[in-house]
């Protein structure tokens, strides 16, 4: 069933999208008791760099054959399962629960030479499928994590619409980015978290913060790295902040600005075992052969994603 956390060993039950929407008012707007809090308290940091302009060097010869992806702030387990829960400012200015899904499977796929981790996505809004996506996961020797694509399916009142944002590295120009540094600091450069000009597609990112102490609905976190995150292409499209807790991964999403904002907290996580994960497993395939047809233009020249690393339990 879409948006409801599949029975896992060591679960817990999710809380529905009803019960999360109380909250949602107090998430867009800034902290309030009893969401979030975020020490040292600070204003959302917008920078803007020319760094951004060049796409990082990825040494394909540095990643793993079998995949592995530990990164404190970034880990990929398969079986992990995470749902974010909050708010977006729809296009009739008005708030809508909105809810994340994402699923780690135990699937991988070979892109530009690079064996990748493919992660389950799916995005509701209102409690409807607006978006299920697959996307791609490497990390490297030094421990950075790299992103190497996505096939993003829009959907509208129940029905697939396409999947125009899709890209993958090595075709019309498109190169993988950084999705989490191996060691993050502030005052570094901007990064790209990927590049494809053709979509065109483009994302930006900035360590701002390091060390912080952030609650979301579900505990507080003590060890918390902040991602400033923008679209530099995309008119209208402000920043946001990524919260990512060690050990966790994303446990925050705050907006700052933008057309139809969001807001996002981590409201429960499980760990998928060998049966609800080979369903995800099997959506993640479904999806993963559509492309071929749908995006034949960018996924004809890739090997089909299959089941290679072992389900936590």
């Amino acid at each position: 069933m879409p948006g409801v956390l599949l029975a896992a060993c060591g679960g817990a039950t999710a809380p529905s999208i009803g019960q999360v929407a109380k909250h949602a008012a107090a998430v867009i707007g800034g902290p309030s008791r009893g969401t979030v809090v975020s020490t040292p308290p600070a204003a959302l940091a917008t920078p803007v760099s020319a760094t951004c302009d060049t796409a990082p060097a990825v040494d394909t010869a540095a990643f793993p054959t079998t995949p592995r992806i530990d990164n404190r702030y970034l880990p990929l387990t398969p079986g992990k399962q995470y749902l974010l829960d909050g708010a977006v400012v729809g296009d009739d200015g008005k708030k809508h629960p909105h809810r994340i899904e994402t699923t780690v499977t135990d699937l991988t796929k070979t892109i530009d030479g690079v064996h990748t981790v493919v992660v389950f996505d799916r995005d509701l809004e209102d409690g409807a499928m607006q978006e299920s996506e697959i996307y791609f996961e490497a990390q490297d020797g030094t421990g950075t994590v790299w992103n190497f694509g996505e096939y993003p399916e829009e959907y509208a009142n129940g029905t697939l619409k396409g999947a125009p944002r899709s890209w993958l590295p090595g075709v019309a120009g498109a190169v993988p980015g950084i999705s989490m540094p191996a060691h993050p600091q502030t005052g570094t450069a901007t990064y790209t978290e990927g590049l494809a000009p053709a979509v065109p597609f483009k994302d930006c990112a900035t360590v701002v913060g390091l060390g912080r102490t952030t609650c979301a609905i579900s505990k507080c976190y003590d060890d918390v790295v902040v991602i400033d995150e923008y679209a530099p292409l995309q008119a209208g499209d402000g920043h946001q902040e990524k919260f990512m807790a060690a050990g966790v991964g994303t446990i925050r999403v705050a907006a700052a600005g933008g057309v139809d904002p969001e807001a996002l907290q981590l409201t429960s996580s499980a760990v998928l075992c060998a049966a609800d994960l080979a369903r995800i497993d099997a959506l993640a395939l479904q999806e993963d052969q559509r492309a071929y047809t749908t995006r034949g233009d960018v996924w004809s020249g890739t090997e089909a994603g299959s089941q290679t690393l072992s389900a936590p339990c």
